[in-house]
């Protein structure tokens, strides 16, 4: 990272107007999510763009593939139009500037795919940044309203990936399943060997199918990006 920007191997994330910059959450989910098959895709709370500017590079060579961005922020939304409109795949990606509840009440889409990194602090102190409040707390995007979104969004073989700290996730699980969602795919996310895991990635849908797990551990002890972190995200660092 350069001053204001992000520059990836193929897109440049500008993020001086948004109150969450480019992080490793959300770079872990747009390289992860299962985005084969899917045409329609909705991308909640986009921030600067990144995911949505990630799943357009990866969904490149899948025809017909159409990804809708939402974002409650005005100044976050007017950054993520700009960084999707200086992209190479500006005539796949719509940014919209309203809350996912307002979204939700207008939209007759289903989607194949809904991803979203989303706030998980509840009761938690509050910083004078209020776009920064917004994009970390719950208080406009609860799980509930989350999960209430996807099942009314989804098509009925669509799927909702999420990237939580652990407890937000475990709790994140339990609600999905007593909605109907279930989850399909889990990642657990280790910063290196020694200590535990600090985030999930989940991949839930309307069926129950076999619950596939895996770990990934970024880096090792002599604290260098581990192969399995490289093969997930070369396509998009430059050093890689």
């Amino acid at each position: 990272m350069k001053g204001n920007k992000f520059q990836f191997k193929q897109f440049t994330v500008w993020q001086d107007k948004c109150a969450m910059k480019v992080g490793t959450d959300g770079t872990l989910l747009g390289a992860w999510v299962d985005i084969s098959g899917a045409e329609k895709i909705l991308d909640i709370g986009t921030g600067t763009g990144l995911i949505a500017l990630m799943l357009a590079q990866r969904s490149s060579q899948q025809y017909g593939t159409f990804i809708d961005a939402v974002e409650i922020d005005k100044d976050s939304f007017l950054q993520a139009k700009e960084n999707v409109e200086r992209s190479p795949w500006s005539n796949r990606i719509k940014i919209f500037n309203y809350s996912i509840q307002e979204y939700t009440k207008i939209c007759q889409k289903r989607y194949d795919l809904i991803v979203s990194n989303p706030p998980f602090f509840e009761n938690a102190y509050k910083a004078a940044n209020q776009a920064r409040n917004v994009a970390r707390h719950t208080d406009f995007l609860s799980q509930t309203d989350l999960l209430k979104t996807a099942i009314k969004l989804l098509s009925a073989t669509g799927k909702l990936a999420v990237i939580y700290p652990v407890e937000p996730a475990i709790n994140f699980q339990e609600k999905a399943e007593d909605l109907g969602l279930f989850c399909q795919r889990k990642l657990y996310v280790k910063h290196n060997q020694e200590i535990p895991v600090k985030r999930i990635l989940l991949e839930l849908s309307k069926q129950q199918l076999p619950l596939q797990e895996n770990i990934l551990t970024i880096k090792n002890k002599q604290d260098i990006y581990t192969p399995e972190f490289i093969s997930l995200i070369q396509d998009f660092y430059l050093k890689y």
